[in-house]
Order: structure tokens, then sequence, then C-alpha cells
């Protein structure tokens, strides 16, 4: 019997699969602002939450059409 938490043979994940790509993409964009958060001081600007925005969305829509074309 396998354990719950194991992933069977039909649920592998497919890591050139595009919607993981760009998950995994964005996960890696948002710890990237985290830590650039934990380095500045002050509060939120408008500039920040855009920057936040665009730099976790452009990656995962870059990784996304590349993994999708490739």
């Amino acid at each position: 019997m396998v354990p719950s938490h194991m992933p069977s043979e039909t649920h592998r994940v497919n890591r050139t699969n595009p919607g993981y790509v760009a998950t995994v993409a964005s996960v890696l964009a948002t710890g990237a602002v985290v830590f650039f958060a934990a380095l500045t001081r002050s509060g939120p600007t408008v500039n920040d939450v855009i920057f936040v925005a665009l730099s976790i969305t452009v990656p995962a829509t870059l990784a996304y059409e590349l993994a999708r074309r490739l």
C-alpha cells in the first residue's frame, strides 16, 4: 500500500508542463521579492506594489510560454 502523501504513478508531476514551470517560477520570484523586502526598511508604496506584481507575473508568464513552446 502506498502512503497517501506519496504520488502514485498516474499522478506524477510532469516537469515540462507549462503550468508547473510557471508555478515554480512564481514561487522563486516571490521568494526573491520577499528577500528584497526584508532588506528594505520602508513601507510599501505604489511603486513597490507594481514592482512586486511585475516581478512575479513577468517571470511566470515567460516561463509558461517557454515551456509551452518546448
